[in-house]
């Protein structure tokens, strides 16, 4: 990635900056915005109560901290009116729960997801990736512009995360939607539109579940490589409620597709950009150690998600000041990953860095539990591409999720050149 301009971040930026009300280049570049911040407020007042964090060493101390919750019962009681479809999902989930709840579930979900099961896993993803690139490759030879989101990045994890549950191929098709509606119901300022789709997503998705895990009780799968069946059965120390089990099956579907599809397509965005980081990874796409290493630059420049929250239970100690008990914490990801105290040139790409301790998947105890589905997803489907199609160019205007919290691309058409 170029060099940035040296011109000094904005004060009167970072004083002005609204996560409800970004401004309008926000979406396309927030950096600038995160760059200010992190120089001019590191503590950014978002309104009562409520601060956003943008350097890495204050993320950190949050993410260890004993005193920062995850618990979204207040924030979503208020943000989505209690006892509403998308809150019910959105407090039962592990992601928003405390231990010893979040402890629990993610103990059963973990048990399903161990290095042999994505190792299995594998052949499968690389297969579907070759299908896939088959499918780009035939639409752009007949006249058409292959789109790297619709028809490559999103496809994959709806397809993972399809093969994991076992879920009917014939019945995939709303999943992406009803993931993109669900999220969405996290940003900052939702309004009452997207909060509808949420709700109706929340809603149709669970009578989509009922009906699997009906059948799944009727004809229960191989627990070694369904994962709904593990689910089901739980483990030794106990099982997930009628509850629990259908809502982290919609939270399983949900990070894995936001994470892998933002990381395929800003990933490959961003090497489209920096054509030399390109020619050094299609020079070495077939050594694993140079393909995991991009993988993680990119997670690095390129956060999937860029926005997590916290709120304190008890004064922390952040930067030069105490966060009182009771404050709703906004960790800024994207910009702790640029943070230049923490990474040398922190705006450039490039695919050896190292060390390479980025926040892209979190901290601690909440650390995302698909990590290692993601990078793996990651790793086949980029390599495959640049080595199937090592001159890939924009062909035309990529459109941008207008999203603050989730970071990635609706639309992104490329040429595909051999």
């Amino acid at each position: 990635m170029a060099p940035r301009s040296e011109t000094p971040p904005d004060r009167e930026l970072a004083a002005s900056f609204s996560l409800a009300a970004p401004p309008a280049a926000f979406f396309d570049d927030p950096h600038p915005t995160f760059d200010a911040l992190r120089l001019h407020d590191p503590v950014h007042a978002l309104g009562p109560d409520s601060v956003l964090l943008t350097r890495y060493a204050d993320l950190l101390a949050v993410y260890r901290s004993k005193d920062a919750s995850s618990d979204k019962q207040r924030e979503f009681g208020a943000k989505f009116g209690p006892g509403t479809p998308i809150h019910e999902h959105h407090t039962t989930s592990l992601v928003f729960n405390d231990p010893p709840r979040h402890t629990r579930v993610r103990r059963i979900l973990m048990g399903a997801l161990t290095q042999r099961a994505i190792t299995r896993m594998e052949a499968g993803v690389t297969v579907l990736v070759e299908r896939l690139l088959d499918g780009m490759e035939a639409k752009a030879g007949a006249g058409g512009t292959p789109d790297l989101i619709e028809d490559f990045a999103a496809r994959i994890p709806v397809e993972v995360i399809g093969n994991l549950l076992d879920i009917p191929h014939a019945d995939r098709g709303p999943l992406r939607e009803w993931s993109l509606a669900i999220l969405s119901a996290l940003e900052p300022a939702p309004g009452e539109a997207r909060l509808a789709r949420a709700n109706a997503a929340v809603t149709e998705f669970l009578a989509f579940l009922r009906e699997l895990v009906a059948a799944r009780t009727r004809h229960p799968g191989d627990p070694e490589v369904d994962m709904l069946t593990r689910l089901m059965r739980g483990d030794a120390e106990g099982r997930l409620d009628e509850r629990e089990l259908m809502h982290n099956c919609i939270f399983l579907l949900n990070a894995g597709h936001e994470t892998t599809t933002n990381l395929i397509g800003n990933g490959v965005h961003a090497l489209m950009r920096e054509r030399g980081e390109l020619e050094r990874l299609v020079a070495g796409a077939a050594e694993p150690a140079l393909v995991a290493s991009a993988v993680e630059e990119l997670l690095r420049v390129e956060s999937p998600i860029q926005l997590n929250n916290r709120l304190t239970t008890a004064p922390l100690p952040i930067s030069d000041r105490e966060i009182p008990a009771g404050t709703f914490v906004t960790l800024a990801i994207g910009a702790a990953n640029r943070d230049p105290a923490e990474f040398a040139d922190p705006h450039r790409l490039d695919i050896t860095r190292t060390p390479n301790h980025h926040l892209a998947f979190g901290q601690g105890a909440h650390a995302c539990s698909g990590m290692n589905v993601a990078r793996m997803e990651g790793r086949i489907a980029i390599a495959a591409l640049v080595r199937r199609f090592p001159r890939i160019v924009p062909a035309g205007t990529p459109v941008r999720d207008a999203r603050v919290r989730f970071r990635g691309f609706r639309s992104l058409p490329v040429a595909l050149r051999g």
